[in-house]
């Protein structure tokens, strides 16, 4: 399923040759992880959980990319020049056409991603404040986050920022009774929250918080799991029919066959 209000049509993947791999000074496939990365695994995990049952209907969505593992390259000349979310959403692009490419290149996929977030560590807390807000809007990517489970790295527990004429201006955040911070994502259309340090998406059109996604997926993992018992069940059945009517051809054919050799014995 997908909350946002509007998804913009599918763009073409344009493929621009070949990608040297070997010349890269990084393995594409394998994340370049903070020595403290243990500190925000467990948040990291939940967000991605709750995008991909939000946005992508748990990967089967062709036209939504969400990850958390892979880089953006931002330079065309040289795709060493990279940057790694800890996670990133893109709409309207042809997500099956972008894994193949282990990397996410703007110029082939069409756009930069939409919306970017980093989780709070000791080891990147700097980063992810100075330098990677400059890198995000370079790219051109409309919506930057950060979440601090602690408070402690960011000194802001939550902070959203908007891209305006190059620059990010930050998003209002309100303050729920029960101490929940909420801060509204226009490119999500849901507001992200910290709810005692735990991420929580919230959808203000219905007043309810995305609580169930794991139970989501498991329902429609049974349920897939059923429906393949189905279809296999039935192209059991239907290969038993078809071995049966070709052993009732057979059979006819063969009486044919002796009626024909009587008659002519007969003769």
């Amino acid at each position: 399923m997908t909350t946002r209000a509007t998804t913009p049509k599918m763009l073409p993947y344009q493929r621009q040759g070949e990608i040297d791999y070997a010349s890269l000074e990084f393995a594409p496939d394998v994340k370049e992880l903070p020595p403290d990365q243990m500190e925000q695994s467990r948040e990291i995990r939940e967000i991605a959980g709750l995008f991909a049952a939000a946005f992508t209907d748990f990967d089967r969505r062709p036209d939504v990319f969400l990850d958390d593992q892979t880089f953006i390259c931002y330079d065309p000349a040289n795709l060493n020049v990279r940057v790694s979310p800890d996670i990133y959403l893109a709409f309207g692009v042809d997500a099956r056409a972008i894994r193949p490419r282990k990397l996410y290149l703007p110029w082939e996929v069409g756009k930069p991603p939409d919306f970017a977030l980093e989780v709070a560590s000791e080891s990147t807390a700097q980063v992810d404040i100075r330098r990677k807000p400059n890198i995000y809007a370079y790219i051109g990517i409309s919506e930057y986050w950060r979440f601090d489970p602690g408070g402690r790295y960011y000194q802001e527990r939550l902070w959203g920022g908007r891209l305006v004429n190059g620059a990010y201006q930050s998003i209002d955040l309100t303050t729920e009774p029960d101490g929940v911070l909420k801060g509204y994502s226009v490119v999500l259309g849901l507001s992200l929250c910290w709810d005692d340090g735990w991420p929580r998406l919230y959808d203000p059109a219905t007043g309810t918080y995305y609580e169930n996604w794991r139970q989501e997926r498991a329902a429609r993992q049974t349920a897939e799991s059923q429906r393949d018992n189905v279809l296999a069940e039935r192209d059991a059945a239907r290969a038993g029919w078809d071995a049966e009517r070709a052993e009732r051809l057979a059979a006819e054919a063969e009486i044919t066959r002796l009626r024909e050799q009587l008659h002519r014995q007969s003769e």
